[in-house]
């Protein structure tokens, strides 16, 4: 049964395998850890890592760190609302703390904005994963 842009969605904002559905993305109890394939599936979740996939997600979660946590404490100090010592120890503290936190979410939601553009390249619709060569149309 093919996979629609709605589940990719739904499996990207939940780490879900964007194939099949499984909760297999990450290693258990590891934070830090993707799987190399999909257990259910057998989907392969990485390219080799020379290739540099995972600098999408990279900078996703550097982009949101930005905006969703620098640029508010910026906004709150450049208006006098919080003094300089309090911003620094904010900025520092989100700028390290928060893309700890990000993680999986970017690692995941990249994944899904890749197959959200491409969903003709999932198993699931017919492809092989992530380039394949007979599924660019």
């Amino acid at each position: 049964m093919p996979v629609t842009r709605l589940q990719i969605v739904a499996r990207g904002l939940t780490h879900r395998c964007p194939n099949c559905g499984a909760r297999t993305l990450f290693k258990p109890g590891a934070l830090f850890r993707i799987n190399a394939q999909c257990q259910p599936c057998g989907f392969r979740f990485e390219r080799d890592k020379d290739e540099g996939f995972y600098l999408g997600s990279l900078s996703l979660n550097y982009g949101v760190t930005l905006v969703g946590c620098l640029l508010p404490v910026l906004l709150l100090w450049f208006n006098h609302v919080i003094g300089d010592k309090l911003a620094i120890g904010l900025a520092v503290g989100g700028a390290v703390g928060f893309p700890v936190l990000f993680y999986r979410s970017s690692r995941s939601w990249w994944l899904m904005n890749y197959y959200l553009l491409f969903p003709q390249h999932l198993p699931a619709n017919g492809g092989t994963g992530r380039g394949d060569e007979s599924t660019n149309r």
